[in-house]
């Protein structure tokens, strides 16, 4: 910040998708449609980040406190320890080459039937939430046991009346979660431009905000969780082929004691 020096940490051969840092291990981790992570110290002096070959193209990342979930094509989860991911790639920094094996500590398929949209793990280190492009969310968590199993659900949402059929639903993708960082509250933002409070373990929608005027494309809580950013642009929700029209931008709007749920009331 201080140098405004801009440094290139690693090139992907397509498109990279998602990128996260953990804040434990200050590792860097960005996903990519080439069908690989890359991992980086970005602390320590440039090098050739650590590679890992996924089985699919990977669609979302996320962190929970120790572990990284990657959500990829054909409804695949994995579930990785992170401070493992740091080691085998410093690792791989002082014994080249690059690329590394690293077995995930769980193989998932997700519980929603298309394509995965957006990922989000729980502050607490105990599960995550993902979404679909068929307007449904699931809640999961990391225990494997089939008392824990038997608690993970799905749900319907970001649907509207079609305009010249109120019987029929119009479904809207869920482009982006993010789960509040003190009451595991989570937000569901989606191609309606609706941005929804949901409360994770009594399973129930707290609030619906006011709507944007373009698709919400992706979200995030400050570190009190006293602030919500929302980005909008239009997007293909109108079945076009192109990209509707509407104004992009950043929302930043106060989040009062809804967020807190129904179990810390």
């Amino acid at each position: 910040m201080e140098t405004s020096t801009l440094t290139t940490l690693s090139t992907h051969d397509a498109a990279a998708s998602a990128i996260v840092y953990h804040a434990p291990t200050k590792c860097l981790i960005s996903a990519s449609w080439d069908g690989t992570l890359h991992i980086h110290h970005p602390s320590t002096s440039p090098s050739t980040p650590a590679t890992l070959t996924l089985p699919a193209k990977p669609f979302a990342l996320s962190l929970s406190p120790t572990n990284l979930v990657v959500a990829m094509a054909g409804r695949l989860v994995h579930i990785y320890a992170a401070s493992a991911l740091s080691l085998l790639a410093a690792q791989s920094a002082q014994e080249p080459p690059n690329a590394i094996m690293a077995e995930p500590l769980q193989r998932r398929e997700s519980s929603l039937k298309f394509l995965t949209r957006a990922l989000a793990c729980m502050p607490s280190d105990a599960g995550f939430a993902c979404s679909s492009i068929e307007g449904r969310v699931a809640v999961d968590w990391f225990d494997g046991s089939a008392e824990a199993q038997a608690r993970k659900y799905a749900f319907k949402c970001h649907r509207q009346p079609a305009p010249d059929d109120a019987a029929t639903d119009v479904v809207h993708p869920v482009h982006a979660l993010a789960f509040h960082p003190r009451y595991g509250t989570f937000v569901s933002g989606g191609g309606d431009g609706v941005v929804a409070l949901w409360d994770a373990a009594a399973k129930r929608r707290i609030r619906q905000y006011q709507r944007f005027p373009t698709s919400v494309a992706a979200m995030s809580f400050n570190g009190d969780g006293k602030m919500l950013a929302v980005a909008v642009s239009p997007g293909f929700e109108d079945a076009r082929d192109e990209v509707g029209e509407g104004p992009v931008g950043v929302y930043v709007r106060e989040i009062g004691d809804e967020a807190k749920g129904r179990a810390d009331k």
